[in-house]
Parts: C-alpha cells; sequence; structure tokens
C-alpha cells in the first residue's frame, strides 16, 4: 500500500475557529426527486471547529428555477446574513433545503450567492463517488463523508457546545 491509497483522516476539533473556506476540487453532487439538481466541481466547503464540512455549490451548477426564496434568515458572526430557499421539481417540494449568503464578510466572499443543501432534505448527496450522511439536527447541514471524525455539533444535548 503506498502513501497515496492510505485514507487521510479529518477531525473536526482540528478544525479552525473562526471557520476556514476553502475550494473543492472533487465532484459535488445533489439528488432530488430522483434528479442531479446540482453537479459540479467548483465548490467551495467551510471547515468549522465541531462541525462536518459544509459545501457551497456555484449557482450556475444548479437546475434552473428549481429553488424558491423562502422566507427568513439567520445571522452568522462570520459569513453574515443567510437567505433560505425551498426546492421545487418535479411536483415535489422541500422547504428551506438550502441557503446562501448574498453578501458575505470578507473572508467569505468567494461563496456569495453559492447555495448550500441540507443532505437531510434530499435524496442523496455526494462527494465524488461517496453518498455522505447527514448532520444531525435540523440547524446545520453538515456533509459527513467516511473520513471526517466527530463528535460533531448538531446531535440533542450539543448545541451549547
Amino acid at each position: 500500500m503506498s502513501d497515496r491509497d492510505t485514507p487521510v483522516f479529518e477531525s473536526v476539533w482540528d478544525y479552525p475557529r473562526p471557520p476556514r473556506l476553502e475550494p473543492v476540487s472533487a465532484r459535488l453532487r445533489v439528488v432530488f426527486a430522483d434528479h442531479v439538481i446540482a453537479d459540479t466541481t467548483r465548490g467551495y466547503r467551510v471547515l468549522e471547529t465541531s462541525h462536518p464540512p459544509v459545501y457551497y455549490l456555484p449557482p450556475d451548477d444548479i437546475v434552473d428555477g428549481c429553488l424558491v426564496r423562502a422566507i427568513g434568515h439567520t445571522w452568522c458572526e462570520f459569513k453574515g446574513t443567510a437567505s433560505y430557499w425551498t426546492l421545487e421539481l418535479k411536483g415535489q417540494r422541500s422547504k428551506r433545503a438550502a441557503w446562501s449568503y448574498p453578501e458575505p464578510g470578507a473572508a467569505f466572499r468567494p461563496i456569495a450567492g453559492y447555495v448550500a443543501f441540507y443532505p437531510s432534505r434530499m435524496d442523496a448527496c455526494w462527494v465524488n463517488d461517496e453518498q455522505v450522511t447527514a448532520q444531525e439536527g435540523d440547524f446545520y447541514g453538515g456533509w459527513i463523508t467516511s473520513n471526517v471524525r466527530g463528535p460533531f455539533k448538531g446531535a440533542p444535548g450539543t448545541l451549547g457546545w
């Protein structure tokens, strides 16, 4: 076995705070209503202590017209004000299934308008050929792959971490 064959594990407890933004060349796919609604190799991920990575996909790589603005906003001290999106396709609907930062803070400007999807509200989300597991809870939207280690914030009893 060569070094390239050895899996690289990441602990979410080694991720920084404040969070770090990094480009991702991996293929990111989102499936909803049995259709690939997003497919890109031009994504970003945000790494933050205690959270699995959150992936942001460019709007140009998302099926036109499937995202409808949802009511409400939240605020992140690092990224700014988040807007939410409902997903509608082929008669199926997933409320507040995605979010974006129209005008993020300086360190996160590259993801302005990019969209993050809650994997728990999709049929499936993929990083390369691996289907991700959704981060537990309904507030955070991390994508857990086999190389990411927790424990993860988001489960009952962890919101105070």
